[in-house]
């Protein structure tokens, strides 16, 4: 499942996006809601975490750091044999009107 990084211990407020930025600080965003606007960034707490590739880090619910091992791909489904049934297909006749020729 997931594997805690690094403790912080952060307190959240209501109506802020918490999320780890590319510096591998916390940084908070207030939430757009309707016609509010959000405003710039504000780092929370500086930690410098590295971020290793194929992983998804996030805040956890305790406010810490903490990473998952992100799902790339998916295992192929087994073909499924159907079998052909033949269809018998009656032919019909092609009626065909003859044109008037024109003198």
């Amino acid at each position: 499942m997931a594997e805690k990084v690094e403790k912080a211990g952060i307190k959240r407020e209501k109506g802020f996006l918490y999320y780890l930025d590319k510096q591998g600080d916390i940084s908070k965003a207030s939430m757009v809601r309707g016609k509010k606007k959000g405003g710039k960034p504000v780092k929370v707490s500086k930690l410098g975490i590295k971020r290793e590739e194929g992983f998804l880090y996030y805040i956890d619910k305790q406010g810490d750091v903490s990473r998952a091992k992100m799902a790339r791909g998916r295992k192929k489904a087994k073909k499924k044999v159907v079998a052909k049934k033949k269809k018998v297909v009656a032919k019909k006749k092609k009626v065909v009107a003859k044109k008037k020729k024109k003198k």
